[in-house]
């Protein structure tokens, strides 16, 4: 803390906040802490300029998209994951862990898994391995509308053996395409025939 402008932490547990307030408390420390108490997924996130957490891991991918969606943009974030979120995050086209997820995080920032974690470093052993991955927002992100983005990505990993003409002969498919293409075409004034 000692380095920092400012120290905000989000957390759930009032327990760990009475600690966390009791180890700073009559510490010139103690102006520089900043406490959120509630689910980090609830609550507006104030502006940081980087992130550093170790999260329940049920909550893993939510909590990527918040911060991949959060305006103004952080610098970095460093965060601990169970090690197969953390290589589905890194995951390349023809990987058996690529997916949604591999794609939308690629698409909006930089992220690499700089180190593992192995279960015995806990204290009780958790049953699962760990690493800690750095996450950089692409600054200006893509000119998408990301939920539109997203939509058809489900569609494209809602089977992964099928190919995607497949997926898309699909009657459900093509009618959702149908509409979203002639609602684009009412907001541009378009008869969508053309």
């Amino acid at each position: 803390m000692e380095k920092c402008k400012q120290v905000i932490a989000c957390e759930v547990d009032h327990r760990l906040v009475a600690e966390l307030q009791k180890r700073v408390q009559n510490n010139p420390m103690q102006s520089k802490l900043k406490i959120i108490i509630g689910d980090v997924l609830r609550k507006d996130l104030p502006f940081f300029d980087v992130c550093v957490a170790n999260l329940p891991y049920q909550i893993s991918s939510p909590f990527v998209f918040k911060l991949l969606l959060h305006r103004p943009f952080f610098r970095c974030a460093i965060l601990m994951f169970q090690r197969e979120f953390a290589q589905r995050l890194v995951a390349k086209p023809g990987d058996k862990l690529y997916c949604r997820l591999s794609v939308n995080t690629q698409l909006l920032a930089r992220v690499d898994i700089i180190m593992k974690v192995g279960k015995n470093n806990f204290r009780p052993p958790p049953k699962v391995e760990s690493s800690v991955i750095r996450l950089e927002p692409i600054n200006p992100p893509p000119a998408i509308n990301y939920k539109e983005w997203d939509g058809m990505l489900r569609i494209c990993f809602l089977r992964k053996n099928k190919t995607l003409s497949n997926l898309f002969h699909q009657t459900s498919v093509m009618e959702m395409l149908r509409h979203n293409y002639e609602v684009h075409c009412s907001m541009k004034n378009n008869d969508g025939d053309g």
